[in-house]
This record gives structure tokens, C-alpha cells and sequence, in this order.
């Protein structure tokens, strides 16, 4: 029989939360999820946190089947800002999440009867999906998070009735950053969450979180409850160190189908210009496989394009996040990113004294202060502690610095 042969697609994927061909640096903090599914009782929950592109959905994806392996059920989505609205869109949140690994439950008439479903059918059972769930939700006394606590303790007592129930649950959030209190509209949407998971904690049920998000999300945890200092623990997702870079440029190209082969000084300027960052490494090298396909098809020596490709990664990466800024703004920006250690942290002072050289109207301390909260809101820049802070988009700071030289060219 005569084989087909199968063409060697490009690997590399540089999309939101697109699992890599090959996982690089990040056994560590799979190592210490591991740890974590161990606990009984939960005493510390998860937030996983970095800059844009440093691979924090790909890592809470990777967590998924490590849980699901060791008996742990696994719920969670996306969070958006209209979960966050009020305290009721947050508890329909986690009850339409749960009632995904719920459904398959089953439960005698006379329980559903003890929570108001009365039924005429014949049926001995009834599945405890998402109409029951909001019926135990509705008929529990008390305030929202008292009805979410219900809900909770609910699903748990009736998992444990299975022949084989298992060892907890993982609520898992991405986008995590998007959770808030409104103070103005008395919506304590994120105090509910800690709250009520606080308390079934306390009550040895095994429900962890595991929140994703910015930098920005765990200052928010704790401004909203300071006990959630003490309730979870951080891992910061920061760039692969170099060797692990160069295995994540070079693992997905290691099978010899593969047509393509990059020489040391290809890996070492991929490595160079991507700053560790896993989605900057998926990019750069998806654009270099496929012009290293077009070269050799053409019989060409190829080399790669370090200074085309960054200018398209400018155009999809960072000009759209640069474009929402206003000209003020733009301003601020462009004084920072002429910081000597703007790529690692800075502060109000050094900004207004570099703006009194750079610009015609140098920034207050207090614009400056509301500017940077602004653009923390905007997700470009967090304050990485007390009077400190840095960019939430990596290496933002060289392409301000491109912006800043393309504008001088032009004048």
C-alpha cells in the first residue's frame, strides 16, 4: 500500500489563549497546582497573573486535565464585565457554570420536593441542572451571597451521594481582572465571591479558585476583602529565561517532516526580539516558518526578517492598544518610555521630572497620579507596589520608543 504523505503544517500559534506545540518553563507552577489539589481542607486558593502574552490561559488550560485526572471536577469560562454588574449576574454566573457538571446528577422526588419541586411524573429521579439550582438559589432566605451559599453547600451534599464522588471542585476564571465592587450602586459583586468561598472553606468543602487575570487583579482582591491576602497565593507568570525560549523556538520544528531547520543565529534573534514572551516567541516564529517555506521554495537562502516582522507585530499587537489612548495620554507615554528602567518599573517623580525635559507642558505629580490610574483601567499600565509601577503590556516600552523614532523621521 503506498503512504500519503503528510504535509508539515506551520506549528505555531499566535492567538489569545492558543495552546503552543510545545509547553516551555512551565513546570514549576504545574508542579505547584499539583500541590494544591492535595489540600484538605482548602486553605489557599489560586491567582495566576502576568503581563499580556506571558501564557496565563494557556497555563489554566493546561491545569484543567492535571485536576480532572486527580478526581477533581472543573468548572469556569471567561469572566466579561456584564458577570460583574450586580450581585445577582455573578450568582447566575457560577450557577450556570455549575449546572454543567451537575446535570448528570440525579436526585430522588422527595428531595426536589424539600426544595419546591413538586412534580406529578412517574419519574423516581430528577437531574439537578440549571432550573433546580436557581430554585434552591431563589428559595433560600437572606441575601445574595447567603442563596449562593446554599447553592454550593446544595451541589456538595448531593456529589457526595454518588457512587463515586469526587474529591472537589476548581472554579476557574480567566479574565479574572474584569471583577469589581460598585460602591456607588451598593453591588458588591467580588466581596460575594470571596465571601462565599470563604465560608465553604471554612465548612471543609473542597472548592478552590483559581482567578486569572492582570496584575492588577489580586490588588483588587484584596482592596475588596483584606482577608483574600491571606486566602491566596500568587503565581506571576514572567518571561522564560533564555534556554527555555530557544526550547520553544525549537521543540515544534524537531521532527524531521518538518522542512525547515533554523541555524543558532535565527533561534538567538527570534529569542532576542520576542523577550521571552510566549506569545511573542509564537509569532515571530510562525512569520519565520513561513517565509523560510516561501525562500526554499524559490531556492533562496533565507534569513529572517527581524525588522519586518516586529513592524507587523507593532500593526496587530500593540497600535490597537496604543490607538484607544488619548493624545494626553499618548503624551505620558512616550515620557515614561524614555525612562532608563521604564521596562522594569518607575514612578510618579521620575515621570514629572523627565516631562519637564521632554515636554513644552510637563505632567503634575497629580495629573500624573490620575493619568496612571486611568491607564491602569486600561490595562496598560499596574502598580507593581507602593509607589511603583510598570507597563501590563510587554515590551510596550521599545514600541513607544519605535513610535517616538518614526515620528522624528518624519518631521
Amino acid at each position: 500500500m503506498k503512504s500519503v504523505k503528510v504535509e508539515f503544517k506551520n506549528p505555531f500559534r499566535p492567538g489569545a489563549g492558543q495552546m503552543p506545540p510545545y509547553l516551555a518553563g512551565r513546570e514549576p507552577q504545574i508542579s505547584e497546582f499539583r500541590t494544591y489539589l492535595k489540600q484538605s481542607p482548602i486553605l489557599q486558593n489560586l491567582v495566576l497573573t502576568g503581563l499580556r502574552g506571558s501564557g496565563k490561559t494557556v497555563l489554566l488550560d493546561t491545569f484543567k486535565p492535571i485536576a480532572m485526572k486527580e478526581d477533581w471536577l472543573w468548572v469556569g469560562t471567561d469572566l466579561s464585565e456584564s458577570a460583574s454588574i450586580s450581585e445577582e449576574t455573578l450568582a447566575t454566573r457560577l450557577i450556570a457554570d455549575l449546572s454543567v457538571v451537575t446535570s448528570n446528577i440525579k436526585i430522588r422526588k422527595q428531595s426536589a420536593a424539600t426544595i419546591g419541586f413538586i412534580t406529578a411524573s412517574e419519574e423516581e429521579e430528577m437531574p439537578v441542572n440549571y432550573q433546580m439550582l436557581v430554585q434552591v438559589f431563589q428559595r433560600t432566605p437572606g441575601l445574595v451571597v447567603d442563596k449562593v451559599k446554599s447553592v454550593l453547600l446544595f451541589v456538595w451534599e448531593h456529589l457526595q451521594r454518588q457512587a463515586k464522588p469526587p474529591k472537589g471542585i476548581v472554579f476557574a476564571y480567566d479574565e479574572a481582572q474584569h471583577l469589581s465592587d460598585h460602591v456607588k450602586k451598593e453591588q458588591y459583586p467580588l466581596a460575594l465571591l470571596l465571601e462565599a468561598f470563604q465560608s465553604i472553606q471554612k465548612q471543609n468543602v473542597p472548592y478552590m479558585l483559581v482567578l486569572t487575570g492582570l496584575p492588577t487583579l489580586f490588588p483588587k482582591l484584596v482592596e475588596s476583602r483584606t482577608f483574600a491576602e491571606r486566602m491566596f497565593h500568587t503565581m506571576f507568570l514572567d518571561h522564560l529565561e533564555r534556554s527555555e525560549s530557544i526550547k520553544a523556538i525549537t521543540k515544534p520544528i524537531e521532527d524531521d517532516s518538518c522542512p525547515i531547520k533554523l541555524h543558532a543565529e535565527s533561534v538567538n534573534v527570534i529569542a532576542e526580539n520576542s523577550g521571552g514572551y510566549p506569545y511573542f516567541i509564537q509569532f515571530i516564529c510562525r512569520e519565520v516558518y513561513d517565509v523560510f517555506i516561501q525562500k526554499k521554495r524559490l531556492g533562496e537562502k533565507a534569513s529572517v526578517p527581524i525588522n519586518e516582522i516586529i513592524r507587523k507585530l507593532d500593526a496587530d499587537f500593540f497600535s490597537g492598544r496604543y490607538a484607544r489612548a488619548t493624545d494626553r495620554q499618548r503624551d505620558l507615554l512616550n515620557v515614561i518610555a524614555q525612562l532608563p528602567k521604564c521596562d522594569v518599573e518607575f514612578t510618579v517623580h521620575e515621570i514629572m521630572k523627565e516631562s519637564a525635559t521632554q515636554l513644552k507642558k510637563p505632567f503634575s505629580s497629580s495629573h500624573i497620579n490620575q493619568m496612571l490610574n486611568t491607564l491602569t483601567d486600561a490595562g496598560l499600565v499596574y502598580k507593581k507596589r507602593p509607589g511603583k509601577y510598570a507597563f501590563a503590556v510587554p515590551l510596550l516600552g521599545q514600541f513607544l520608543r519605535r513610535q517616538i523614532q518614526e515620528e522624528k523621521t518624519l518631521l
